[in-house]
């Protein structure tokens, strides 16, 4: 087990392991305010700024094709309809069909970019921690998939859906008290809870595992002595590992999350299941 480097005493120079404590940073702006601004939420305001100028721009780009007939698209108008089509394609009109995909697209859209625009800043230098790393922000998110997809059941049933989400058709009539309690709860409080407690856990666990590497390749570096310094490109190598499946996980918890939103609307449209 690491130890600091002072027998006395933890010192500045010795390693400090990861705490809870690195999800809940110092008040930087509004302190004493409803509007007090930490780390996190400032990171949060600028993925969403970000987010919104790069639509633009792709949007912008997309009304002048329309109406320039010689119009080149360029790289990032190129990449842009990737990034908008994966979701459409693979996504919405994967599950829901074209007519309801493109119906719910807008939402699934925001819900993907918003997701992995947040992940991915506990991977950029100088932001170091995901804006979705904090349940707040996954808890929104799930609020909105678990009120839209309640939407689409009483927009389409009527409301005949509490019944048909609830009330399996073929079940025996011993097994309905047990069966409506389950799919009550799997339906209506495990849904949006395990939706957002994924999401954060992924992201906390992800933190906490670059921070380990890196506060130990730094302490090896800097703190350690004679041999022991060559840990630190051990450390190094696992960090750079890890930041690099780091990438991969913001996307694949991206995917999932708007995948099940997905999955979610399309149950609620089904007519029996």
């Amino acid at each position: 087990m690491l130890v600091t480097a002072s027998s006395s005493g933890e010192s500045d120079s010795g390693f400090h392991a990861p705490s809870i404590d690195e999800f809940y940073p110092e008040i930087i702006a509004f302190d004493g305010t409803p509007f007090a601004l930490n780390r996190i939420m400032l990171i949060r305001l600028i993925v969403v700024a970000a987010l919104i100028i790069l639509f633009w721009l792709v949007s912008n780009k997309f009304k002048k094709a329309s109406v320039t007939q010689n119009f080149v698209p360029g790289r990032f108008q190129l990449m842009g309809e990737i990034a908008l089509n994966f979701v459409r394609s693979n996504i919405a009109h994967e599950q829901l069909g074209k007519k309801d995909g493109d119906r719910f697209l807008p939402l699934l859209t925001t819900i993907f970019f918003t997701v992995f625009g947040m992940n991915i800043t506990g991977i950029i230098p100088g932001f170091n921690i995901a804006g979705t790393s904090v349940i707040g922000l996954p808890i929104v998110l799930a609020l909105a998939a678990y009120v839209t997809f309640i939407y689409a059941g009483v927009k389409h049933h009527g409301i005949k859906f509490f019944k048909i989400a609830t009330v399996p058709s073929g079940v025996p009539a011993a097994f309905l008290p047990l069966v409506f309690v389950i799919e009550l709860l799997s339906t209506f409080i495990l849904r949006p809870v395990t939706l957002a407690l994924r999401l954060t856990m992924n992201m906390i666990a992800g933190h906490l595992l670059l921070v380990l590497c890196f506060s130990a390749t730094w302490f090896f570096f800097f703190s350690a002595d004679g041999w022991f310094k060559l840990f630190g490109a051990g450390t190094f190598l696992f960090g750079f590992v890890f930041t690099l499946f780091e990438l991969l996980v913001a996307f694949l918890q991206a995917y999932v999350f708007t995948l099940l939103t997905t999955v979610y609307i399309q149950l609620s449209l089904a007519d029996d299941h």
